[in-house]
């Protein structure tokens, strides 16, 4: 056995061989893991997170090759020249922007795991609407503008905001919610310079709050999901420096119930019969609408970003991605330990919860400390004091986070707010001078062997 690993993340949270080996909660057989683990990764996250880059001896793989990003172009190329090389068994993929490459080395190589159709209607945005349409899921009106005059017509029809988005995009990148008219023709003169394109998805505003329903599918089976609820705007990251809260939703809250099963509805839609994407964790976002009803934003077949994986260990006692990890490698999950409900689910152990703020760009003068509240779960830094950083590219490029725990959810969100504000209080960043771009990196590949 073999397996080869693109890796879009910082490396702190994923310790592939330890999972492999067993040593993640919930996992009883610790039987050692004796195959090659050959890792693509991409420096830029490393860095971005205040990691030191591996060097020839800094890591437990048999191969890795560092890319600036994992968006160079010799990625595809390396991967199936490695996947030759060392008779790669299984393919591991965490980041939404890595599944389609992974879902295609399987299929190549007929290899078990999700192959390219089975990924497609939870990378298409456009495809997974419409199949989520025909399995009587409410989305937002929405169309793929191949011109930019079909662009105004939908404008002109549903009336403003509305929502661009990439049609296979991830982390709120290039969304844009455009206010009016000028808005609009500011963004179509830009993306339709070139004149028709079919990879972008314009779709009317839904009011209200935001919700998400995370994850794990084992054998076709959902056997642990619970909701949780955004207190903010996910596309405000490059412009909120405050404190972001996200908490899960009481067992009694009315909403727990409807989204479970919306969301069951949702994977049996994009999954017909005979999908190969049998074992997977799942990141969905719903909209909470004045009137009441749920409107399906989209839903990935991967576990949820930020420290959604630790608020998930907390409910529950299961680590989502060593679990899809292990599962992508072949090897067997452990039975779900704990109290369910009447429908089978796992019942959370308490209410979790989390808080981010976002990188701005400037000088680090000073950093919160480490808090020793015993209802933290975990805490985490992504920059150093002394460190100049940019301003965050994403909804997932974080300055901080935190994760806690409470017996409610109103209690949890009073110690979530309060750790917020402390952070605040703490932290320093001073702006620089414009001065020009930095000096830039030479760039290209790092590889090195295990001994």
């Amino acid at each position: 056995m073999s397996v080869l690993v693109l890796h879009r993340n910082p490396f702190a949270a994923f310790p592939y061989r330890r999972w492999l080996n067993g040593e993640a909660p919930g996992i009883e057989d610790r039987s050692p893991y004796e195959g090659d683990i050959v890792v693509l990764a991409a420096r830029d996250k490393i860095e971005s997170a205040g990691e030191q880059l591996p060097g020839d001896t800094g890591h437990d793989f048999t191969h890795l090759e560092l890319f600036d990003t994992l968006d160079d172009e010799r990625v595809r190329s390396r991967a199936f020249a490695l996947a030759e090389k060392y008779r790669i068994t299984h393919v591991i993929a965490h980041h939404e922007a890595d599944l389609a490459l992974a879902a295609g080395l399987r299929e190549h190589l007929g290899l078990d795991g999700a192959w390219s159709a089975d990924i497609a209607p939870f990378r298409d945005k456009a495809l997974m609407k419409r199949l989520a349409q025909q399995a009587g899921i409410e989305v937002a009106p929405h169309t793929v503008p191949v011109t930019a005059e079909q662009a105004r017509d939908f404008a002109a029809r549903h009336g403003f905001p509305v929502v661009f988005k990439d049609r296979s995009g991830y982390n709120s990148i290039g969304l844009n919610i455009i206010a009016d008219g000028e808005e609009l023709e500011s963004r179509l003169a830009r993306d339709y310079r070139d004149g028709a394109r079919d990879d972008l998805l314009i779709e009317a505003f839904v009011p209200g709050r935001m919700c998400h329903v995370d994850g794990l599918v084992a054998g076709g089976r959902t056997v642990a999901a619970w909701p949780s609820q955004y207190q903010y705007d996910l596309a405000s990251f490059g412009t909120d420096p405050g404190p972001r809260v996200d908490l899960t939703l009481e067992r009694d809250d009315p909403l727990t119930p409807r989204l479970l099963r919306l969301i069951e509805q949702t994977l049996a839609g994009l999954k017909p019969a005979g999908s190969r994407l049998d074992t997977h964790a799942f990141h969905a976002e719903v909209f909470h609408t004045p009137d009441d009803r749920l409107v399906l934003c989209e839903i990935a077949a991967r576990s949820g970003g930020a420290k959604i994986r630790e608020v998930f260990e907390t409910l529950f006692g299961i680590q989502l991605a060593a679990q899809v990890t292990r599962a992508e490698a072949g090897l067997s999950l452990p039975a779900v330990d704990g109290a369910v409900d009447d429908s089978g689910l796992l019942r959370p152990r308490c209410m979790s919860g989390q808080v981010l703020t976002m990188k701005r760009p400037g000088l680090v003068r000073s950093l919160p400390a480490v808090p020793d509240d015993a209802w933290v779960r975990g805490f985490w830094l992504f920059a150093e004091e002394g460190q100049v950083i940019a301003p965050a590219s994403g909804s997932a490029d974080f300055l901080m986070a935190a994760v806690g725990s409470a017996p409610t959810r109103r209690a949890c969100e009073r110690r979530l707010r309060a750790l917020g504000d402390r952070v605040a209080r703490q932290t320093s960043i001073v702006p620089l001078p414009a001065e020009g771009p930095p000096p830039q990196r030479e760039r290209g590949t790092h590889r090195t062997e295990a001994s």
